[in-house]
């Protein structure tokens, strides 16, 4: 992707990496749904926003202290692998679901730590709920160390400041955008975007992720067929 600038890339890689992970069912989204229908389209805005500031913190948080470990020789190799894997998984996963919501387990100790959480610091305002279910959920930090390793292994992220924080410019606008558009549809749509509904869109989400594990895949043999084409001349 040469021909497109770095920041460009980073911003770019952020958006569509915000947008396809908000999309699969779980408690913000069925949340926006439920709350959105009964107090209005401001009030899911505003546990969307809140949803999206903490998915911003734990992003920028992941950038943080890892971009020169997985720049390294054999490290970036090994993630490039791992990519390819986890981009399936998740592609398979999101295909497979039929019925919400959603939940990518870490772990019995993990979901009582989360439940505890959102327990304790149970929000009084539409912000701080959508704000104390993404913080609750330990699973959504080590989603975004995983993610952030595998940008900056693929060079989609620039591992300096310029491009970490346009790729997580990026997270904040696809995210914000998502919950936005099912703010909307909740409050105005009429019941029209169900949890059924969802569903189908998560399923496109899965194929997407398939697609783009194929094409990095793809890129994977392609340069192991190179450095042969290489070490015989």
């Amino acid at each position: 992707m040469d021909f497109i600038h770095p920041i460009a890339l980073a911003a770019l890689t952020g958006l569509l990496s915000g947008l396809v992970l908000s999309i699969p069912v779980g408690p913000i989204n069925l949340t926006i749904l439920n709350e959105g229908a009964r107090r209005g389209f401001k009030w899911a805005v505003l546990i969307g926003l809140g949803a999206t500031t903490m998915e911003v913190i734990y992003c920028f948080i992941a950038f943080t202290g890892f971009a020169s470990f997985f720049t390294r020789g054999y490290v970036k190799a090994a993630m490039e692998l791992f990519s390819f894997v986890f981009l399936l998984y998740l592609g398979i996963k999101f295909l497979l679901t039929k019925e919400g919501p959603a939940h990518v387990r870490f772990g019995p100790a993990v979901e009582r730590i989360e439940a505890q959480f959102e327990k304790r610091f149970e929000g009084h305002s539409a912000f701080m709920t959508g704000l104390l279910r993404v913080m609750g959920n330990v699973g959504v930090l080590v989603f975004w160390i995983i993610l952030a390793a595998n940008f900056i292994s693929r060079e989609w992220v620039l591992p300096d400041w310029p491009g970490k924080l346009a790729c997580v410019a990026g997270v904040a606008l696809g995210t914000g955008l998502w919950f936005m558009v099912l703010s909307w549809f909740s409050a105005l749509g009429q019941g029209k975007l169900s949890e059924k509904t969802l569903i189908k869109m998560e399923h496109i989400s899965g194929v997407l992720l398939l697609i783009l594990a194929l094409i990095h895949g793809g890129t994977i043999i392609w340069q192991m067929h190179k450095a042969n084409l290489a070490s015989h001349h």
